[in-house]
């Protein structure tokens, strides 16, 4: 197994033990990962306590019938940008009426790049009742497409984690 595929799993039953705990359920809405989060949360026993489900919005057109995101900010700033992954969470918190989603929208490769979005450019954002959504974004060039598949879904992972202990640590 590799490193980082262990790292997944291992993150994702850290995941489903504290949203449990938390009583937080979880929904995801997924562009590059292709549904590589859910994939990973539901491979764990008890998931489905937590994890209500995923939207995988590979296409722009599914984005904005699912998630609704607006297509005007697709055209203004890319399928790939913040604005567009932090509409994404957000559509997806809605949609599956969850208390926490997040969102992953990239360039995986190896085409689609651009001088400046290249290869492996990553957005992950999350969306929480009751606090500002929030995005980060990844760099993961020359790493080859499933690597940046990865290393984007192992990220999410953490970010969920630290979120909920973030939680935890002001009492929301």
């Amino acid at each position: 197994m590799s490193k980082t595929r262990q790292g997944i799993d291992e993150l994702a039953l850290n995941l489903v033990a504290l949203a449990r705990a938390a009583n937080i359920n979880l929904s995801t809405a997924e562009s590059c990962t292709g549904g590589g989060i859910s994939t990973a949360i539901t491979a764990v026993p008890g998931s489905s306590h937590m994890f209500k489900g995923g939207i995988i919005a590979y296409a722009n057109s599914v984005k904005t019938a699912q998630l609704h995101v607006p297509a005007g900010l697709i055209e203004k700033h890319g399928a790939v940008s913040e604005p567009v992954a932090l509409a994404m969470a957000e559509g997806a918190n809605t949609a599956l009426k969850t208390d926490m989603a997040i969102s992953v929208t990239g360039i995986a490769g190896p085409d689609g790049g651009t001088e400046d979005k290249p290869v492996g450019t990553v957005w992950i954002a999350i969306a929480q009742k009751g606090r500002s959504t929030a995005a980060h974004l990844f760099e993961f060039t020359n790493t080859g497409r499933k690597n940046i598949r990865l290393c984007a879904t192992n990220e999410a992972l953490r970010m969920l984690c630290e979120a909920i202990e973030n939680q935890k640590c002001t009492g929301l």
